[in-house]
């Protein structure tokens, strides 16, 4: 197999057959009409054992935590606020019964934090890897839900936050483990890696705003998610490098190393996005009266879908080089 995205590109289905669905494969999330004032938004993500965690470099908690975070950045994505999530969860014998209850536990954690209700799921045995599979379903306004084929020439490019530091954190830990002694600034990579926030009420705000914003959720690297916009949207995003919010916890790395961390680590889970030149302050303001922070990092410059970084005086392409689960 060549690649997961060439493979779900084979898998879409041409046509749909519920006059109800709005967004389908391609977004962060599908979304289908509810209420005559709510659309519903529902996502999925599986988490294997040795391929998108490792219990040298998460506890139980952590990866439980995690395993409900990456889903709730994809409703946030969208704009929409979470509702419900169900678990299913493929359990080998080399975990224990308390160990499997710290999973859980992580997630109640964090779906209490956001009031999430789990409401089911499926419990089954495997051979050698915990498999763990979530679903969240939530809701956004009626046509308000934020799409990454919304970018058109002339926006300005923003980001929420810091990236980079997730990838910090994982080469921390993938080097001494998660028992060794740290600095605090390397407590602070480790602590972006273990345990992301999702970026809800940046999501929340963009929706509420009701202006056009595109927006897609830093998974896979900036670079990748860039593209995802660009390709949705048939547009060229040009990112600006001294603009880029390197998480300052990277600052005693090379440059080179905190700009591969940002654009190809992954697991940011921040927010990136368009917006007119007219809109962008405004939700910035907004972020910034609720504690949020939102940079602008660059343009819409085209009718070509490509990503490049302005470095000096040099247009570099950026290549769609995300976390590739088929790539040898």
């Amino acid at each position: 197999m060549k690649d997961e995205f060439s493979f779900i590109s084979k898998i879409t289905p041409r046509h749909t057959h519920q006059s109800s669905l709005k967004v389908a494969i391609g977004d962060d999330a599908a979304v289908y009409s509810g209420t005559d004032l709510f659309d519903e938004v529902i996502c999925v993500d599986t988490m294997v054992e040795g391929i998108h965690f490792r219990k040298d470099t998460l506890t139980p908690y952590q990866i439980g935590k995690k395993a409900l975070a990456v889903n709730l950045s994809d409703l946030a994505a969208m704009g929409a606020v979470p509702h419900y999530y169900l678990v299913s969860i493929a359990i080998p014998k080399s975990w224990s019964e308390e160990q499997l209850e710290a999973v859980y536990h992580g997630m109640k954690d964090l779906a209490d934090q956001f009031k999430v209700d789990l409401i089911g799921g499926d419990t089954v045995s495997i051979q050698e890897s915990l498999v763990i599979t979530v679903t969240v379903i939530g809701r956004v306004e009626k046509n308000r839900s934020l799409l990454r084929s919304s970018a058109e020439v002339g926006d300005n490019v923003f980001v929420t936050g810091y990236v980079g530091g997730s990838a910090a954190g994982l080469s921390l830990l993938l080097e001494k483990g998660n028992e060794a002694s740290y600095f605090d600034h390397e407590q602070e990579l480790i602590k972006a890696h273990q345990e992301p926030v999702p970026q809800v009420r940046a999501g929340r705000i963009f929706a509420q705003s009701n202006e056009r914003i595109s927006l897609n959720d830093v998974s896979d690297g900036l670079a990748s998610e860039a593209n995802e916009i660009a390709e949705a949207s048939q547009v060229t995003l040009l990112l600006y490098e001294e603009k880029l919010p390197l998480h300052p916890a990277m600052s005693a790395n090379e440059l080179d190393q905190q700009l591969d961390a940002a654009l190809y680590g992954g697991e940011d889970f921040q927010l990136i996005g368009t917006a007119s030149k007219e809109t962008f302050p405004l939700i910035q303001a907004e972020c910034k009266r609720q504690g949020i922070s939102l940079h602008l990092i660059g343009e819409v410059i085209d009718n070509q879908p490509a990503v490049y970084l302005k470095k000096e005086n040099e247009k570099i392409l950026l290549s769609k080089k995300g976390y590739n689960h088929f790539s040898k």
